[in-house]
């Protein structure tokens, strides 16, 4: 029969090594700030209504490729703002496989964007950028919190629905992945940061 110490041991090793494994994953992940995802949002739906307005709607293109660095800077200063974001990306391995998980992706986008632009095939560019953009969020979501996955996949679904649909539509889908998806997730993420 055991004793109770030996229970109470047993209790405290697991509890350890239950604090030890949550301790590595914390090590290897960077918490991403709920309000990064809400500005870039934002962003995407004023770029979205900006688009749909009459006088503007045939200059869609170029609202859509002025939004991307202004998005990414506002979401690029918030994440900044984050501790654990300069701490993780300070110390160097971390940092470096986080842009390794974003950049391939993003980097085809922006190809992709310039053939198809010279191809003069511009209806197939908003399904590739949120194509291309959900498979970086979910190469990243490996160093960053599994939510993150989750709105990936979300982009990539819009994605494959944009090459299937009207171009009238594209703008829509657009703002729903760039600016709906992210204010949503923006939401679930900083909900789940201040344990909501």
């Amino acid at each position: 029969m055991p004793s109770a110490k030996t229970v109470s041991l047993d209790m405290h090793a697991m509890a350890t090594l239950r604090y030890i494994r949550e301790s590595m994953d914390a090590a290897g992940c960077v918490a991403v700030p709920g309000s990064a995802g809400i500005a870039m949002g934002m962003v995407g739906l004023a770029a979205m209504v900006l688009s749909l307005l009459p006088d503007l709607a045939q200059h869609w293109f170029a609202i859509w490729v002025a939004a991307g660095p202004i998005a990414a800077l506002a979401g690029a200063l918030l994440m900044t703002r984050s501790t654990s974001v300069v701490s993780f990306i300070a110390t160097g391995t971390p940092g470096r496989k986080l842009l390794l998980g974003l950049i391939p992706c993003l980097f085809a986008g922006a190809v992709l964007t310039a053939v198809l632009w010279k191809a003069n095939d511009i209806g197939a560019i908003p399904g590739a950028w949120l194509l291309l953009y959900g498979c970086s969020l979910i190469s990243a979501s490996a160093f960053i919190k599994m939510i993150v996955a989750w709105m990936g996949a979300c982009f990539v679904a819009l994605g494959v629905i944009a090459f299937m649909v009207p171009e009238s539509l594209h703008v829509a889908l657009l703002g729903l992945g760039f600016g709906g998806l992210h204010i949503l997730f923006g939401i679930l993420i900083g909900r789940d940061a201040h344990g909501r």
